[in-house]
């Protein structure tokens, strides 16, 4: 479990495809590899990976063929950066909010000021999980916990307003419009919304 605040914007040093997955190698700061062991947890541009090696500073992931499919990290290529951070201790503050790393999809982002004045974030979310989506509600996107500003439940397009400081301590400013980005919607949303509909409809079944 992670809490959707970016530890770090690392760049991908290298990138190997291979049978059924591909080899991300990035170089993680001093703070992060404090007691980071193979086979720990690590949040990716909101994917949950695996450490596979640590050879000092550089540590490897391993990304399969279905998440690749499923996520951006096919679009990141060496020299990309990404956002980083470690799964939560217990006891741990938590800033953000409960973030799984398991992506719910992609979105194409279809506004962005990540420089002066007004900052903001646009993404179009897919129709299927608009009912998911709420004003003032978490959307994780590249693994960030972020607050819905503005959603249009006909278009699926999302406003998040962003501050300075987020802008600086992610990967946010590398993006352009059309791009897509990692969305995970929050897990406690969905549970209720799906729950509440499955009650709506065994009720009417029953009537």
């Amino acid at each position: 479990m992670y809490s959707g605040i970016s530890q770090a914007v690392v760049p991908v040093m290298e990138r190997t495809p291979g049978d059924g997955s591909t080899s991300y190698v990035l170089r993680l700061p001093e703070p992060l590899l404090e007691g980071l062991k193979l086979g720990a947890s690590v949040n990716i541009d909101g994917v949950c990976l695996s450490a596979v090696t640590i050879d000092h500073d550089l540590v490897s992931f391993d990304v399969s063929d279905g998440t690749m499919a499923i996520t951006n990290l096919g679009d990141r290529a060496v020299g990309s950066r990404v956002n980083v951070e470690r799964s939560l201790k217990s006891g741990e503050e938590n800033g953000g909010h409960a973030v799984t790393g398991h992506i719910t999809g992609t979105a194409p982002i279809t506004g962005i000021n990540t420089g002066t004045g007004a900052l903001y974030l646009r993404v179009a979310i897919p129709e299927a999980h608009r009912k998911y989506v709420f004003v003032r509600g978490y959307l994780a996107l590249n693994g960030c916990s972020l607050t819905v500003a503005e959603a249009d439940e006909a278009t699926g397009e999302v406003k998040i307003n962003l501050i300075p400081e987020t802008v600086r301590q992610t990967s946010l400013a590398d993006y352009r419009v059309g791009d897509r980005i990692n969305y995970e919607i929050e897990l406690q949303t969905q549970i209720m919304v799906d729950t509440i509909e499955r009650c709506i409809r065994q009720s009417l079944q029953r009537s």
